[in-house]
């Protein structure tokens, strides 16, 4: 595909094999045309099965593409063009969907002002705001999955370069699972000027220096299907997007699946191939595909996204200063009946893991009774169920902490009690920094989005921790923000929490766009 600037870009088709003229669906991607996100999605031989013609790209400087790569950036001038292009190939009809996740989902949304747009999007796990949507939140990056996807990049960049030591210098990096130590040396050594490590070297903290993309707002009116995972780092960016296309007056579809970045279990490709029919063809029959539908983590029973919590939504926090050394000491009340006060110690030595969630290397559903039993991870549990709730939002903390130091991080999860077992449903973290730490002041912490059904005689359980090691670097306690792993500057911190007006709440899943 020719660029303005006479740039190529290489693209693979996939078309039906009997004669004719089709709708084509368009994907934009960095990885390699030929593997066609093929790790989510069917390959595109069976849409073409099914009268599409699909075009798959190395956007630029990617795969065989010529260019430079420079991340998002480069992607809203070319993503017109290729809109415009895919409208003119012979065995294309001119009705021009696109589709993908991550990355691909991203780029479909990224077009300059008045470009054409696709008849019919559907982005995946994906969102406009690159600190809160790709690289960070509560203040922290994303260590692991942040460092493991930019050293994926560069590893391309290194293998378009025809260096196939450093390609394998990284590589092996990422597979014996050094990388959350030498990751940050090896990016500054191969791809000091990536997008990867331009983020880290951005302030999470604050939104200056930080891009917030935005499309133009008539592709919000377009048919959009959206998908999420209630294990994926994206989903609040897939949320946004959600309320970005009902301001806009539009009503698009949206799944949100019990699923992490690369699990789909069973994927999507039919309800996507009826989307598509229904909005390039013309095609009916999508009654049998309810427009919005949404995955319990508990009862794995699909619901309307306005169905979902109408049970309890606040609880208290309470202790005798026990809960940090007995798992069932402390307690999450219903109502306001909390208090007391309870101090946790931070040894960076031995920081506490963070594990599966949505920011895991082993992202999804995880026990986590060996963590729950540490003496630097703080319990609050409820009594046994009378009867079963439905958790529906987004789980909240605030509650008056300070610190001996001059930062912290607070970590926490919300687990289910099942049968002796803790298992996480989801997990977040905040970080402080500054002197401000040592201050006695209300602070609060979001974890993920959830709906989740928890049984009668079963338990819920929020654990707090000062550390989620490799999911976020661990906070040294100085004020600075930390880049790297554990060091001799890291402090041991004490936390103490007061509890006396202590909540944990949980937010509409659909507050309305950020």
């Amino acid at each position: 595909m020719p660029c303005p600037d006479g740039v190529l870009l290489a693209t693979r088709i996939w078309k039906p094999t009997q004669p004719g003229r089709w709708p084509l669906l368009l994907m934009r991607q960095p990885y390699g045309r030929a593997i066609a996100s093929t790790v989510t999605y069917a390959h595109p031989r069976w849409y073409a099965s099914q009268g599409y013609a699909v075009a798959v790209q190395d956007v630029r400087g990617r795969g065989a593409s010529q260019g430079e790569f420079r991340g998002f950036a480069q992607e809203a001038a070319d993503g017109g063009v290729a809109l415009a292009w895919a409208r003119t190939l012979p065995y294309a009809n001119g009705r021009v969907g696109t589709y993908g996740f991550s990355y691909q989902g991203l780029s479909q949304l990224l077009l300059s002002p008045g470009s054409p747009l696709p008849d019919a999007l559907a982005p995946a796990m994906a969102g406009l705001d690159e600190r809160l949507h790709w690289a960070s939140e509560g203040g922290a990056h994303w260590w692991g999955l942040g460092l493991g996807w930019a050293l994926q990049l560069a590893a391309e960049t290194m293998r378009r370069a025809g260096d196939p030591s450093a390609w394998n210098r990284i590589r092996r990096s990422l597979q014996d699972g050094t990388f959350p130590s030498d990751g940050l040396a090896l990016l500054e050594r191969h791809d000091p000027g990536g997008m990867g490590l331009g983020w880290l070297r951005l302030d999470p903290g604050q939104p200056q220096g930080w891009r917030r993309h935005e499309p133009p707002e008539a592709l919000f009116r377009q048919p959009m299907l959206l998908v999420g995972g209630w294990h994926d780092p994206h989903l609040v960016g897939v949320l946004d997007l959600l309320a970005r296309g009902r301001a806009a007056g539009a009503d698009p579809w949206v799944r949100i699946g019990a699923w992490s970045h690369l699990n789909w279990s069973g994927g999507l490709d039919r309800l996507q191939l009826s989307f598509f029919d229904r909005h390039l063809r013309g095609r009916e029959g999508l009654e049998v595909h309810p427009k919005e539908a949404i995955a319990d983590l508990g009862s794995g029973q699909w619901q309307g996204l306005s169905d979902a919590g109408s049970g309890r939504r606040d609880w208290s926090l309470g202790s005798g200063g026990l809960a940090a050394i007995d798992a069932d000491e402390g307690r999450l009340l219903p109502g306001g009946d909390g208090g007391g006060a309870l101090w946790l110690v931070h040894d960076p030595w031995r920081p506490v893991p963070g594990r599966g969630g949505h920011l895991g290397l082993d992202a999804g559903p995880v026990a986590r009774t060996d963590l729950d039993a540490r003496s630097d991870v703080a319990c609050f549990t409820t009594a046994p169920l009378d009867e079963p709730l439905q958790l529906a939002g987004r789980p909240v903390l605030d509650l008056e902490i300070c610190a001996d130091q001059d930062g912290f991080d607070l970590c926490g999860a919300l687990s289910v009690i099942r049968q002796g077992t803790s298992w996480q449903l989801s997990t977040g973290v905040v970080r402080f920094l500054g002197p401000h730490c040592r201050r006695r002041q209300r602070r609060r912490l979001s974890l993920q989005p959830l709906v989740a059904t928890i049984c009668a005689g079963e338990r819920l359980r929020l654990s707090l921790a000062a550390s989620a090691w490799p999911q976020v670097a661990v906070n040294p306690g100085t004020g600075e923000c930390p880049l790297g792993p554990v060091g001799p500057v890291h402090r041991v911190i004490t936390l103490e929490l007061q509890l006396a007006d202590a909540h944990l709440r949980l937010l509409p899943l659909d507050p309305g766009a950020d």
